[in-house]
């Protein structure tokens, strides 16, 4: 703890805020037994510390009668497990909560939040998963009376692949393509709805169209989706339970008394796209009063071999919708509709055309010979996100897709004889932005806006790697985007999922494939292939960095030492032999440059080693790898490394290799004594290229942070900011407004984030922002990549609060400043020439300085800081 100057008080008193359950506000059907509480403490001053806490949770906001933490002594604001009587399924919780500082002041109670949990250990009752043979996508519904006034309703469903749940012609959420993908075999989710206010006295209806998504997926393709081991029919498990006000409760289940028939969405296909014919959408289907006697009885069909559980993290939604920029009429009929940016989502349309006429939109990211791109070598067929609309013929008609996503910035429109009226929306898991980032550099500002951009076109309830060609959870793009991913949004609930994917996707032997979920392919496909599904200690250690989740650590441990064991089982010689490498560098665009992959495939086992003996060591678990992990050093250092030249590189290389270089360098692989010249060779190759890079996906992130961090900041500067081939400037100069897949102007796809990793070096070398370790418990401020940039500013909602840098430099004079929130402390790196040319305000509770390599370094804890250097 930061010692305080004597005579001067702490800040305070503490304020409880930001309550949460689970990372989220308000969850609405949790089936975590033990549901972990945080909250964020405030206070004003300096130096405030959190020492005691108090929770009451109770059965309604103003009473504590489930249980009362009691004064608990601790610094913690987040991971509190509920621990009071257990819980009761269908049950909404109020809690609240008070802080202690370090004076021993009380604070007030904070404004209480509430959580409600989903069915638990009741389940879905008499509900039984139905379904029926159809034409089409199917509809069904169900008749029920409401006779009283309602308390509360709830829908807990799941409908596969997904469902449009409806009540009395509403949508019940805003949700789309909703239940989030999961191996199904494993896991299957289940959706609390809060149907309250759509119930009406008397009728009633409750229905739902069900899409395919991956759980039906029928197209032929390379990943095998259409041959997964869950593969089947579209199906649903639905339970509505009303409670009304005089004590009664009602339910309404899925069975055989439902009714089903086929819709209008003739065809749904993640891949393919939808086709819809208006001339069979059934008017009032899902309300009261229809005549549903034509429609077949829905039969009761086999459930999912998954467990069911209630999906925690965020939903996919519609984000935004946008106007087109340009629209032009390339021949008669044919219509290139411009949105001016690169999205993932679909397009609403507007039309007014005769009866069976067929207006086609197909969707891509880029145009070529007059047509719309839309090309996919691993789908079968030659139609790829393409979408149908067949008009009924009765006015102005609208529609919408809900069971496909695209990837475009093009649409392609036939059929229509004048200008198209459709809409670009923007589709993706709501997850929170938490950083913004502003510069004089533009630059770097188009980096972040880019980046941001593009890791949001690729989350759908995993993160893909791209939306148009494959819409896989490729594991090795989360791997190195991993850092940058969650220090841009807040990732807790989302990556928790896909953690839980990944463990799903094991196999007995321990193996991980490289796409998660998977159907069954990645584990000989393009496997083994180290680099890739070594995201998973990595992840682990990166969620405990990011949120101090020690609960998602003993969680995985089993599997992740399977899987290590898998892994460390294969080794030979000291090496661990990848198939895939550094993916797509400069000149090689369908794979990785012809080098022995060796190289890469250890350094990254290597890291996943060092990553799991950390989190055994944080959750007391035995283990040996970081022995392991030497003997891969010295595999690794004795096959490549040429200690004459200071180089590493294998028999293979077609020349000096970047990434073969840096991540060894950025991984603390290299023997001491060599870093200084492994480190000026790296600059000296970057300088002679005339600073380019040529690092793939696996280099690219680590190429920037490796040369400042061994004072080559001017090269890295001068890579980051090039305008010609290779470089992220030349894409931008060709009118990227997102990350390419490859360096070259062909790029198979425009919405991949694995090559936009610079916005890691921008965030923690250029702000000068490093989250080091404990959930932002110590930070690091160190801008040490100034060049071309007169100041830039960062702001981070941390799991403790916010966390900003603000730097400007006018000529030698640089001005500081620094938030740190209660909980946190913060290591300030000033650039300066001596400590004296150093002033921190407020002086006495900034401490005592010391300084080493350029900076004035001080450790203060919360407060607002200001630093002034005149030597900078």
């Amino acid at each position: 703890m930061h010692a305080l100057p004597d005579g001067w008080t702490p800040g305070g008193p503490l304020k409880a805020e930001t309550l949460k359950t689970e990372y989220a506000v308000r969850p609405l059907g949790t089936d975590v037994t033990r549901p972990r509480l945080s909250w964020i403490p405030t206070a004003p001053g300096y130096g405030a510390t959190q020492t005691a806490y108090q929770i009451l949770v109770g059965s309604a906001p103003e009473l504590g009668d489930v249980w009362d933490s009691g004064k608990v002594s601790s610094s913690r604001s987040f991971g509190i497990e509920y621990d009071g009587p257990s819980l009761k399924p269908r049950t909404r919780y109020h809690w609240t909560v008070r802080l202690w500082d370090s004076l021993g002041r009380g604070g007030e109670w904070a404004d209480p939040e509430w959580f409600e949990t989903a069915l638990l250990d009741e389940g879905f009752g008499t509900a039984r998963w139905i379904g029926g043979s159809t034409d089409s996508a199917p509809l069904l519904r169900r008749a029920f009376t409401v006779d009283g006034t309602v308390k509360r309703a709830r829908l807990y469903a799941s409908g596969l692949g997904y469902a449009d749940l409806r009540l009395n012609g509403q949508q019940v959420s805003d949700a789309v393509l909703d239940p989030g993908f999961t191996d199904y075999d494993h896991t299957v989710l289940c959706v609390t709805h809060d149907v309250a206010n759509l119930l009406r006295s008397g009728d009633n209806v409750v229905g739902a169209e069900l899409g395919r998504g991956f759980f039906g997926l029928t197209t032929p393709n390379a990943w095998r989706w259409h041959q997964a081991p869950w593969t089947s029919e579209p199906r649903l498990l639905a339970r509505l339970v009303i409670e009304y006000d005089d004590g009664r409760t009602a339910e309404v289940v899925s069975d055989e008394s439902w009714r089903i028939t086929g819709g209008p969405t003739v065809s749904n296909d993640l891949y393919t796209g939808e086709t819809y014919d208006a001339r069979r959408a059934l008017l009032g289907w899902d309300t009261a009063g229809f005549d549903d006697s034509s429609w077949q009885a829905a039969v009761e069909v086999d459930a999912p071999k998954g467990r069911l559980s209630a999906q925690a993290h965020e939903p996919i939604r519609v984000i935004e919708t946008v106007e087109p920029v340009e629209v032009t009429e390339v021949r008669t009929g044919v219509w290139i509709v411009d949105f001016g940016r690169t999205t993932a989502g679909w397009t609403k349309l507007s039309v007014t055309a005769g009866t069976g006429t067929v207006i086609s939109l197909t969707h891509g990211e880029t145009v070529a010979d007059g047509n719309v791109v839309a090309v996919n070598v691993h789908v079968e067929g030659d139609r790829i996100q393409r979408d149908e609309y067949i008009a009924a013929g009765n006015g102005v008609e609208e529609w919408e897709p809900r069971f496909s996503y695209k990837g475009f910035r093009y649409v392609q429109v036939e059929g229509t004889s004048s200008r198209p009226d459709v809409l670009m929306r923007v589709v993706h898991s709501d997850v929170a932005a938490v950083t913004r980032f502003s510069s004089t550099q533009s630059s770097y500002e188009q980096f972040d806006q880019a980046m941001r951009r593009t890791i949001l076109n690729n989350l759908h309830g995993i993160p893909t790697d791209t939306p148009f060609m494959e819409k896989n959870g490729w594991t090795g793009d989360a791997q190195v985007g991993g850092p940058t991913m969650l220090a841009s949004l807040d990732l807790a609930r989302f990556f928790t999922k896909w953690l839980g994917d990944i463990r799903d996707s094991q196999a007995e032997s321990g193996q991980l494939p490289v796409i998660v979920p998977t159907s069954g392919w990645g584990f000989t496909d393009l496997s083994p292939a180290t680099e890739w599904p070594t995201v998973y200690p990595f992840l682990l250690r990166e969620m405990y960095r990011w949120y101090a989740d020690k609960r998602l650590l003993h969680e995985h441990w089993e599997s992740l030492t399977r899987y290590l064991s898998w892994e460390l089982g294969r080794v030979e010689d000291g090496l661990s032999v990848s198939v895939l490498g550094d993916w797509l560098p400069p000149g090689f665009g369908s794979g990785p440059a012809p080098e022995d992959r060796r190289l890469t495939g250890t350094a990254y086992l290597y890291r996943a080693l060092i990553a799991a003996a950390e989190i055994g060591d944080l959750i007391g678990k035995p283990h040996d790898y970081r022995k392991a992990a030497a003997e891969l050093s010295d595999g690794l250092n004795r096959a490549f490394l040429d200690r004459e030249a200071g180089v590493y590189r294998s028999g293979d290389d077609p020349d000096y290799r970047q990434t073969s270089n840096a991540v060894p360098l950025a991984f603390g692989m290299v023997p001491d004594e060599l870093v200084p010249r492994v480190a000026a060779n790296l600059a000296a190759d970057v300088e002679a290229r005339g600073f380019h890079l040529n690092t793939g996906c696996l280099g690219v992130g680590v190429l920037l942070p490796v040369l400042t961090a061994h004072g080559y900041a001017d090269a890295a500067t001068k890579v980051a900011l090039q305008r010609t081939y290779p470089s992220w400037g030349y894409w931008f100069d060709l009118g990227a407004d997102t990350m390419w897949e490859k360096w070259e102007e062909d790029s198979r796809s425009r919405n991949h984030y694995f090559q936009g990793t610079v916005v890691q070096w921008v965030f923690e070398n250029v702000a000068g922002l490093r989250n080091l370790d404990a959930g932002w418990q110590r930070i690091l401020v160190r801008p040490d990549a100034r060049g071309e940039v007169g100041s830039a500013a960062i702001r981070t909602d941390t799991i403790r609060g916010r966390v900003s840098v603000t730097w400007k430099q006018v000529s030698r004079v640089l001005s500081l400043d620094v938030q740190v929130p209660v909980g946190t402390t913060a290591e300030v790196h000033v650039p300066s020439a001596a400590a004296s040319d150093v002033t921190a305000v407020p002086a006495p509770f900034a401490g005592e300085a010391s300084y080493e390599d350029g900076y004035t370094i001080y450790t203060v804890p919360a407060g607002l800081w200001a630093f002034t250097s005149r030597s900078a």
